[in-house]
């Protein structure tokens, strides 16, 4: 019987490793595809007892996607909700290949897969919380409830993009009580001038880089 590397309390959480996130997809990560290989041998190797795998998936009305408002273009900000929201190219709609979870990725050890931003009104980056939705607040996702239910007290996040979903996540689970690391090398940003800011925000959050 395989042992897991790291203690029966920590889990894995692998953010939206889709087709539509690597390099000719949708809304390509800058070098996405150069994280799956690693992240394949690390659920192959079943280090932990638990995984995650998040799934983004969008109807394809999506109030985040840009074609839905118009005269605006992918990456300006709108208010949305009263909050700030980044409107995306249409991406990881349901059922559309590009949603799919990447395939060069054994997803056998993945012990939930949870599918985020299926509401047509709000986004989801975190794993653990809506963005802000139409009443002001962040739903929660339930995830949070799952983990402790089943012993976990340790989150180790990867997975794309480096300076959204996966920073969302890592900051939610930190304030949902878990501690965390940041698999920064397991990780890709939408460009690369967006990780000086993740970086200081991960300082600033005291989140440990793995």
């Amino acid at each position: 019987m395989h042992m897991s590397r790291f203690a029966d309390d920590t889990a894995l959480i692998v953010v939206d490793l889709q087709p539509d996130f690597m390099p000719g997809g949708a809304l390509a990560c800058f070098d996405g595809d150069a994280i799956v290989p690693a992240i394949a041998r690390l659920l192959e190797r079943r280090d932990y007892g638990t995984v995650v795998a998040t799934q983004d998936w969008h109807p394809r009305a999506h109030a985040s996607f840009a074609a839905q408002h118009a005269g605006r273009a992918p990456f300006e900000v709108i208010d949305l909700h009263g909050a700030p929201q980044t409107l995306w190219p249409e991406h990881c709609v349901q059922g559309t290949p590009g949603a799919a979870l990447d395939a060069r990725v054994d997803w056998t050890p993945a012990d939930l897969i949870l599918r985020k931003g299926t509401g047509v009104q709000v986004d989801s980056y975190s794993a653990f919380r809506e963005n802000h939705g139409p009443n002001g607040a962040r739903p929660r996702t339930g995830l949070a409830g799952w983990l402790r239910e089943r012993g976990i007290a340790e989150v180790h996040v990867c997975g794309l993009a480096r300076d959204v979903c996966v920073l969302w996540t890592a900051q939610d689970a930190q304030a949902e009580g878990f501690r965390v690391r940041f698999l920064w090398d397991l990780t890709r940003p939408v460009a690369p001038d967006g990780d000086a800011p993740t970086r200081q925000a991960l300082a600033q959050a005291g989140i440990g880089l793995g």
